[in-house]
Order: C-alpha cells, then structure tokens, then sequence
C-alpha cells in the first residue's frame, strides 16, 4: 500500500429510485448511519423461480451498497406460510393449502421443504442472510390486534370476512399511479365489496370446512389476509416509519397499496398523524423489473418455470445467474436465455482466472476488504480514479452495469502491485457479491445431474485427443471429439480460456 498522505476524494450522494414519486432522490437513512429495510419474501407453496430470486439480488445489492456506503442495516425478509390466495388477491384458494392437498402432505411439511429450499437459493446466490426471518403463522395474534384496531372506521364485514374500505384512506393507489378500477379487473369479484379495490383482512374458513391453518378471530375462524402480514411485521421489527421497503415490480400495482392503505387507517387510529395522508410505513418504496423470457414474464402459474436447482443440475454455476441479473439494472427488464446464461459464466471464468493470476503474484499477501476512507486516503495512485468510478455507479441508483467493467479494468491496469489491486477488488466485491477472491476455476466447472461423463472421464478423452492430433492422427480425434458430443460435451478447439470443453445446455 502506498502510505503517502492525499486528501481523500468526497464520497458520491447515494440517490435512490422511489416508485412513491417516480423519481431518483438522495437517500439518508432516517437513524444516523443506520437503515431499516423490509423485503416481501416468498410464499413457500412452491420452488422460487429465477424470476422470484432476481427480486433477492436487488435486495442484496442494496443492502451491499448500503454497507459500502457506511450505514448499519437490519433488514427483515419474511415468509409467507399462510393468507396468499391463488389469484393474488381475493378470491380462489390458498395457495399453501391448495399445495398440501395436491401433494396429500402437511400444509407444515409443504412450508418448511420449500423454505428451506429458498434458503438454500439464497446461500447459493451469494445473498446475505437477513437480519432476521419473519414467518407469517408467527405473528397471526398481532395480525388479528392490528385488525381489531382498525376496523371500526376502516372496515366491513361480509359472510366470507372483514374486508377493508379502500375509500377510507387518502390516495388510495398512489404507489401504482392512482386509483384505477380498470387495473383491478384481474381481481376476482366478492359479492358485497363497496369498492373493487377493497381487500380481505379475514378470510373467514367456509361453513363445514375445517382448514389445516385457521386461528378464531372476533370475525369467526379463519385465516389473514395476505397484505396484513407485511404491515404487521414490518412495524413489529422495524417500527414505523421506516426507511426501505421492497419487492417484484407486480407487487407494486396491488400488494403494496393495500399495505400502505393499512398502514394509513393504523396510524390514523393510533398513531399521531390525523388523517395520516402522506403516511405510507416506509419512506422509500423500491421495486426490480421482471425477469422474462422469451414466451414473456416468468411466472410459476404458467409451469415449467426454471429454478435456480435446475441451473444448477444443468452444470451451470449460480453465481452465473448473479452475475447475469448484475449486468443489467434493477429497473429494467431482463431477457433469460441459455445463451445469456452461458455468456454471464464465460464472463465470470474470465474474471476469477484474471483474479488468480493476481493471486499467484501476490503468493503470501493477505487482503481484504478495508474502509473506503483507507482505501481512499492510500489506494495508488492509478487505482483511485478506478474506486471514484465505481462509488458513482452504484451510488447512482445501484447502476451495476456500469460499476461491473470496472472489475475488469482494475485486473488489466499497469504497473500496480498485485496486492493493491486485489485489495481494490475485494472493495468492489463486497458490494457485488460475487464472491470473486474465494471462487476457483474448479469451482465454475459443475457437472450437470444428468451428465453421462464425469469430468475426469473428459479430461482422459482430452487427452487421448490431444495425443492423436499431435501424431496428426485426425480420423481418432475426430472420432473422440464426436463420441464427447454425443455425450453433451462441447469440445471448444482453440478455446482463448484455456478451458477446452464445456457441458452443453439443455
């Protein structure tokens, strides 16, 4: 490291989208050096689609970026066990019970395979667990307090359970542009709602049907609704306000609004705020674009979604897929394909080889991750511009499309020890995720589930080949390269990685 004293370069702002006011702001959090963020997680009837996990890497790369930028954050991710109906609304049936009936399992058993199994996506993914899990079926006596509290001005009760009056509340809809009655209509009809927009706090349990969840209530047994769980528990482990809220872009238009309309009609009744306009639980609302293909959004009701597992049984490595969603910003749409898949890896091969032949020069040189006002104040010279530029991009809005090929620049740079730039790309990596100064190239080299050749088989082919063509035995290696292939191995002649073969996609 060079020790000579420079004056340090002034931090970037980190300004933030708020889909509240369709507007990049400057962000600060409303504790000094401390932020409070809440994420929508998943319902666990089912496997989270890569569409689903996209949602969790923008979450990550805020709350890295948060870090990067000095601040303390608690972040709570809940999980939805109960109340979320097949129509994301207020009608058809529960999807964790409908879950428990076609598999003939537990409604219990079914939750707690598929958390574990979201829990495992995220450890893949490089995502930081959250400060803590929050389970819907825990907080369901607070759900029920929260309801009682504001029912008598904010509700009505019909025969299947208390719904909320969305006329009650200032603005309703305002996060997903105002109020719409025609971006309701994929709402399915309750008979007795005043209003379209309004939304089940209890769904009461049918007569003569017993539920495997269903709690007494002052409105009859039954279950919550799903829009009080994420109000209830964010103010139980954030309090309210607080700084951040996020989720997928489709909750924007209905779930979040019945959220802040619940959180309104709450502070109306016991907190200090009147009317409570303006009031909405979080002061910034953040939402990621959707995940498509080429068939259009991924989406488990349409079958056959693809799974972070089945990327992985195809040989392909997770942290591809990270990187693959970091290329693009959280804001805008993202194309799946094998292909882009593919590409993402091939990009991530080439960074942890550049990364170590770094590691090799450096052979005895521990790093790590320091403050950037170290970094800063002794980076040299050459790399400080590299550390300005990437602060500005994620600090604009999380723009890692930009912050990525700094990446690369930092491994290509000239005449600067190896030390220091590792130094730098820990720095980069501990906003990134990538995981880049603990990967090795073995590890980027899965073997599809399903594979009819294991590695080591490959690598003897090889070879066997490599032998033939210098005895420019060609009809041999010809028949060895054919005979990989028809084993799913792509062998890649000339390969600028080095890497010689790859297990074809699906």
């Amino acid at each position: 490291m060079n020790t000579a004293s420079r004056d340090p370069h002034a931090a970037a702002p980190l300004r933030l989208f708020n889909s509240l006011t369709r507007s990049i702001a400057p962000f600060a959090p409303i504790e000094d050096d401390h932020a409070r963020v809440y994420s929508c997680g998943p319902t666990v009837y089912n496997y989270a689609h890569l569409g689903n996990l996209r949602a969790y890497v923008f979450t990550d790369t805020l709350r890295r970026t948060l870090l990067w930028k000095g601040m303390d954050v608690t972040h709570i991710i809940n999980i939805t066990d109960v109340g979320h109906l097949t129509s994301d609304a207020d009608a058809g049936d529960d999807k964790m019970e409908a879950a428990a009936r076609a598999s003939a399992k537990s409604i219990w058993d079914i939750a707690a395979h598929y958390t574990e199994a979201f829990k495992s996506n995220i450890a893949d993914l490089n995502i930081l667990p959250p400060s803590e899990w929050t389970v819907a079926t825990d907080y369901v006596p607070q759900m029920i307090a929260f309801a009682q509290k504001i029912a008598p001005d904010h509700c009505y009760e019909l025969d299947s359970g208390l719904y909320f009056d969305s006329t009650t509340v200032p603005d309703y809809g305002a996060l997903a542009g105002g109020r719409d009655d025609a971006a309701h209509a994929r709402i399915d009809p309750v008979s007795g709602k005043r209003n379209p927009s309004d939304f089940a706090i209890w769904r009461k349990s049918p007569a003569n049907e017993q539920r495997q969840m269903e709690w007494d209530s002052p409105w009859g047994k039954g279950a919550p609704g799903w829009h009080l769980e994420c109000s209830v528990m964010s103010q139980a482990r954030l309090g309210q306000p607080f700084d951040i809220h996020t989720g997928g872009i489709d909750h924007r238009e209905i779930h979040h609004p019945n959220e802040i309309a619940q959180n309104q009609a709450f502070q109306a009744c016991c907190g200090d705020g009147g009317a409570a306009a303006g009031f909405t639980g979080a002061r910034w609302w953040m939402h990621n674009n959707f995940l498509v293909d080429r068939g259009g959004k991924m989406s488990k009701s349409k079958g056959g979604f693809t799974t972070l597992f089945s990327l992985i049984d195809a040989g392909l490595h997770p942290l591809a897929y990270r990187l693959l969603c970091l290329g693009a910003h959280y804001r805008s749409e993202l194309e799946f394909s094998a292909e882009g898949v593919a590409a993402a890896l091939t990009r991530l091969k080439r960074l942890v080889m550049g990364i170590d032949a770094l590691k090799a020069r450096a052979e005895g040189v521990t790093w790590q991750s320091p403050r950037l006002d170290y970094l800063r104040a002794n980076l040299h010279p050459k790399l400080v511009p590299l550390l300005e530029q990437f602060d500005a991009a994620i600090s604009d809005d999380l723009m890692t499309p930009r912050a990525l090929p700094l990446l690369e620049e930092a491994i290509a740079i000239k005449k600067v020890p190896a030390d220091e730039k590792l130094c730098l790309i820990a720095a980069f990596d501990a906003a990134l995720g990538l995981n880049l100064l603990t990967l090795s190239r073995a590890d980027l080299r899965l073997t599809p589930k399903d594979a009819q050749v294991t590695p080591d088989e490959i690598e003897a082919d090889l070879e066997r080949r490599k032998t033939a063509r210098a005895e420019k035995d060609f009809s041999l290696s010809d028949d060895i390269r054919d005979s990989l292939n028809a084993r799913g191995v792509d062998v890649m002649d000339g390969d600028p990685l080095g890497w010689d073969w790859r297990l074809t996609l699906a």
